[in-house]
């Protein structure tokens, strides 16, 4: 997405080597692509929350995909290859904006679908599966879908309005309050029901066991919060771009801001490419299927 603008102060630009974008692009491509064909091809992957972490990296294989022929396409055209406002380059570059404003909108509604799944883990374990059905993970994936693809194709078309990048940036931060709330909230909730635990007349066996359960859950709290928070850092400076753009576009000291934009894409792409990591690291199921894939074992459980 252009929202870049000529740079009328004493700071340069800062060019970012197109090899960096690329290189970004492609490995978080092929990273992603690895979670999305292990979360399908391992049985014990198959849960609601590994569905929602499967359409994060999904939308993370959008972004990268489409960034990266973005790229490309500036990099053909600096050399004389397109043109850069030819009819074919324009539409084709609505297409790229429209692919990136939905794997960004994708990548919000997955994280609140990942964080009220979390929060029936924890706090309703008993009917979690009665609650959290496949059936209903697959219809809300499909509601994420179907509205993120109509949102992105309505985003571009108006995107030249004010109007539609306040209520772009709006949504942003409105969505980071709202998981922030809930995130929290289950933090709270859980060290509540610990204290409880501790306090109940069970013998030690059982209350161990409790322990342990309310221990595994939370770290699988604490994994999306590490996700959650890679993807504030890595999405909150290009916002921040969009909000200098709107209130001050003329003042030299925010167009010192604004000529780090290239840098300010680096740290959206690597969005894509550090939450693969997040998971190999804190998911033991991910990094056992992660080493069968890459060293062509026999798949026995998975087939």
């Amino acid at each position: 997405m252009n929202v870049n603008t000529v740079n009328q102060s004493d700071c340069p630009d800062v060019k970012v080597p197109f090899p960096i974008f690329f290189t970004i692009g492609v490995v978080s491509l092929a990273e992603n692509l690895l979670v999305v064909v292990a979360v399908i091809r391992n049985r014990n992957l198959h849960s609601p929350m590994y569905c929602f972490i499967c359409s994060l990296a999904a939308f993370n294989t959008i972004a990268s995909l489409t960034k990266t022929c973005e790229n490309l396409m500036i990099v053909l055209a600096d050399n004389g290859h397109l043109k850069k406002t030819g009819p074919s380059e324009t539409k084709l570059d609505d297409v790229i904006d429209s692919l990136l404003c939905m794997s960004f909108v994708g990548s919000i509604f997955s994280f609140l679908a990942i964080a009220v799944d979390r929060y029936i883990t924890i706090f309703h374990a008993l009917r979690y599966h009665n609650i959290m059905t496949m059936r209903r993970a697959a219809a809300i994936l499909g509601v994420i879908w179907t509205t993120c693809g109509l949102s992105a194709v309505l985003m571009i078309r108006f995107f030249a309005s004010g109007f539609i990048m306040i209520c772009f940036v709006a949504f942003f931060f409105l969505s980071l309050l709202i998981i922030c709330f809930l995130y929290v909230y289950m933090f709270m909730l859980a060290r509540s029901h610990a204290r409880k635990i501790a306090a109940l007349p069970s013998s030690g066996e059982g209350r161990k066991c409790r322990r342990q359960w309310l221990r595994g859950s939370m770290r699988g709290a604490l994994t999306l919060t590490i996700l959650f928070g890679a993807f504030v850092v890595c999405w909150v400076p290009f916002f921040l771009h969009l909000i200098i753009i709107m209130v001050c576009p003329m003042n030299p000291y925010c167009e010192c801001y604004r000529s780090l934009f290239q840098l300010h894409v680096v740290l959206m792409m690597s969005h894509a490419l550090i939450d693969p990591a997040i998971y190999a690291f804190r998911s033991a199921e991910l990094r056992h299927t992660f080493r069968k894939m890459l060293l062509c074992y026999e798949w026995r459980q998975c087939s």
